[in-house]
C-alpha cells in the first residue's frame, strides 16, 4: 500500500501565491476527500500531486519517494476528471486498453485487466459501444476503469461526478464507495466542492480554503466539532447558524449573552482573561427544535418563511440575533406554522457551539 506526504507544498503564479505551505499526511489506503469553495486551491493540489503542475516549494512523496521532478508517468497515478477525456472514436474496450497498449502490455494481460475492471464497475456489456452511445454516468464509469487498467499506487478523481445529472451524481457516488470497498488498499485523493460527496465518501476530510488547510478529520468530527467558524459554515446544509454574543462567564463551563439579552450556558471551558469578549454563538439547523411549553428557550422570532420539504421543514426565523441572514430551523416531517408567527426554540447544551473572537472554536483551545 502506498501513502503520500506533502511538506511545506507551495503553488504561486507569478507573484500570486495560492498555496501557502501545506503540510499533510495521508495514509497508505485511505480514502481523503479535498473540499472547498472555488479557488480554495484544492485541484491545485490535486494536480499538483499528479505532476501535472509544478512545485513551487516543499516535497511531494509518493510511496516515501520525494516526485518533484519525476513525470507524471512515472508516479504510479492514475487521474480521473471531471470531463470523462475519452477518445470518441475508440470503443470502451479500446479507451480502457489504451495506456496498457502504451506500456508494451501483452495482448492477454490487457484483456484480462480490462474485463476484470469492466465487470467490478458493471460496464461488460458497452466494451464495444463508442462513447457517444453511452449516458454521462456510464461514460464516467468507463474514465474510472481506464484508470482501474493501469494498476496504480494511487488513484486521483478531480470533481468527477460535477457534469452530470442530480440522479447521475447519486448513483456514481454510490459506485465509486463499491470501487473504494472492493479496492481497499488503494490510496484514493478526492477532489469536489459537494460537501455530501466529502461526508459520504471520505475516511478524512481535508478542508481547504484561501490555499490553507483549515481542518482535516473524519467527516463526523469535522461536523460535531469544528474548528472554526469557516469550517462550521461549510460543512453541513444549511449553514450553521451564527449569533454575536458576549461571554459573561468563565470557567469550566461558560455563561454568554445574545443580542437580546438572552443568556445561555454553552458546556466549554474559556479562560479567564476571556470575559466580557466578543464571541460567536453557533446552532445547527437540524439541533433546534420548538421548545415545549415552559421549557426555557434558546431564541423566539418570527416565521418569514416556510419551506416544506416532506421529509423536513425549513423554518425562517427573522429577529435581531443575526445582523442580516434570518436564523435557519430544520425540523423533520411536516410543521404546521405559517409565515408571522412568533415561535420559541431550544437546543440541548451539548449541541452548542462557541467560537472566539477570531473565530476559533474554544473546543480546541
Amino acid at each position: 500500500m502506498t501513502g503520500v506526504t506533502l511538506k511545506k507544498v507551495k503553488k504561486s503564479y507569478g507573484n500570486v501565491e495560492v498555496l501557502h505551505g501545506v503540510d499533510l499526511d495521508i495514509n497508505p489506503g485511505e480514502f481523503v476527500v479535498f473540499v472547498g469553495p472555488s479557488g480554495c486551491g484544492k485541484s491545485t493540489l490535486l494536480r499538483m500531486i499528479a505532476g501535472l503542475e509544478e512545485i513551487s516549494g516543499g516535497e511531494i512523496a509518493i510511496d516515501g519517494q520525494v516526485v518533484n521532478q519525476i513525470p507524471p508517468s512515472k508516479r504510479g497515478i492514475a487521474m480521473v476528471f471531471q470531463t470523462y477525456a475519452l477518445y470518441p472514436h475508440m470503443s470502451v474496450y479500446d479507451n480502457m486498453a489504451f495506456g496498457m497498449r502504451i506500456a508494451k502490455e501483452s495482448r492477454e494481460e490487457i484483456d484480462r485487466r480490462v474485463r476484470a475492471a469492466a465487470e467490478m464497475l458493471q460496464i461488460t456489456p458497452y466494451l464495444d459501444r463508442l462513447p457517444k452511445a453511452l449516458s454521462g454516468g456510464q461514460r464516467q464509469r468507463v474514465a474510472i476503469g481506464r484508470a482501474i487498467c493501469r494498476d496504480p499506487k494511487v488513484f486521483l478523481f478531480d470533481e468527477p461526478l460535477s457534469n452530470l445529472d442530480a440522479a447521475l451524481r447519486v448513483a456514481t457516488r454510490i459506485e465509486i464507495a463499491k470501487l473504494n470497498s472492493k479496492m481497499s488498499e488503494t490510496t484514493m485523493i478526492y477532489v469536489t466542492h459537494d460537501q455530501v460527496e466529502a461526508m459520504t465518501l471520505a475516511d478524512r476530510i481535508v478542508v481547504l480554503s484561501g490555499g490553507y488547510i483549515e481542518q482535516v478529520g473524519p467527516p463526523l468530527e469535522l461536523y460535531e466539532r469544528p474548528a472554526n467558524l469557516f469550517v462550521a459554515q461549510f460543512i453541513g446544509s444549511p449553514a450553521m447558524n451564527i449569533m454575536p454574543a458576549k461571554i459573561t462567564r468563565t470557567g469550566e463551563t461558560t455563561e454568554i449573552e445574545l443580542k437580546d439579552g438572552k443568556r445561555l450556558e454553552i458546556p466549554v471551558k474559556t479562560p479567564e482573561g476571556d470575559m466580557g469578549k466578543s464571541a460567536s454563538f453557533g446552532v445547527r439547523p437540524e439541533d433546534v427544535r420548538e421548545a415545549e411549553d415552559g421549557e426555557d428557550f434558546l431564541f423566539e422570532g418570527k416565521v418569514s418563511i416556510i419551506e416544506a420539504l416532506g421529509e423536513v421543514t425549513l423554518i425562517y426565523i427573522e429577529g435581531e440575533l443575526i445582523d442580516e441572514d434570518p436564523i435557519i430551523v430544520k425540523l423533520p416531517g411536516i410543521h404546521e406554522g405559517r409565515p408571522g408567527d412568533t415561535m420559541r426554540f431550544a437546543a440541548d447544551p451539548e449541541k452548542r457551539h462557541l467560537f472566539d473572537e477570531k473565530g476559533h472554536s474554544y473546543l480546541y483551545r
